[in-house]
């Protein structure tokens, strides 16, 4: 009489009175735990779980949460443009994403506002994620020879006396952006690269942006082409960018 229950006997009494939550309770419970753990840790533990993590209520709770004006703004598209839980699913119905879940899970995971979307942007796994054309002594990665504020890594991708040219595509519903959003919401995309020219060597520079459908077809296109660097006028980097 009077022992104190083991630590093993604690949590499995925890552990069952979660399970016998009623699921309104237990979505409330669970949209307080962190994205990740929700995939890896909870979703496996039963059906009944999954079921609640493949659905929308538990992610449009913790896009609630923020308050601040972008994540109300979020939170009201959300509402608004519903993430389709099958979206993902071929003629087949074969799931072609990363876990069986609906893409509002997939935003609040890989949270893709606010962050680069271009992969090795500064070359600092060489060419991975990018096609390359070489030309004349082609592409290289180099350290920067002036440093360039707020890039993930001090190199960069050069090329000298014929051009090059290199592209990435970027698939925006992977990326965390579902359909509905994108065909309705309004969402901004900026685009911005750092270029520059070597003090011994001008330099032209282009920019081209296409925005693709599902089935690659071009739905608009933006361009620059910023005046180029003479030779021996200057070596700083400038930023393009377009809305």
């Amino acid at each position: 009489m009077g022992a104190r229950p083991s630590r093993r006997q604690m949590t499995e009494a925890r552990r069952l009175a979660l399970t016998k939550l009623p699921p309104e309770l237990l979505v409330q419970v669970l949209s307080h735990v962190p994205p990740r753990a929700l995939v890896t840790r909870c979703r496996p533990v039963c059906r009944a779980w999954r079921d609640l993590v493949d659905g929308p209520s538990i992610w449009l709770l913790q896009l609630a949460r923020d308050r601040s004006a972008e994540g109300r703004a979020l939170y009201a598209l959300a509402q608004r443009c519903p993430a389709d839980a099958d979206a993902d699913a071929d003629a087949d119905g074969n799931r072609h994403d990363e876990f069986p879940f609906c893409a509002l899970a997939r935003f609040c995971l890989r949270a893709p506002f606010g962050r680069n979307l271009i992969h090795n942007s500064c070359g600092e796994q060489g060419f991975r994620g990018w096609e390359v054309e070489h030309g004349g002594n082609g592409w290289a990665v180099e350290k920067n020879l002036t440093l360039v504020p707020g890039a993930p890594s001090q190199t960069c991708f050069v090329t000298s006396f014929e051009w090059c040219s290199k592209r990435q595509l970027v698939d925006l519903v992977k990326e965390g952006v579902w359909q509905e959003l994108l065909d309705s919401g309004q969402i901004e995309i900026c685009i911005a690269d750092w270029w520059g020219a070597r003090e011994n060597c001008g330099c032209i520079y282009r920019l081209r942006v296409r925005l693709l459908d599902e089935y690659e077809n071009e739905v608009v296109k933006f361009s620059a082409s910023p005046n180029p660097v003479l030779q021996w006028t200057e070596r700083s980097c400038r930023q393009q960018g377009l809305p």
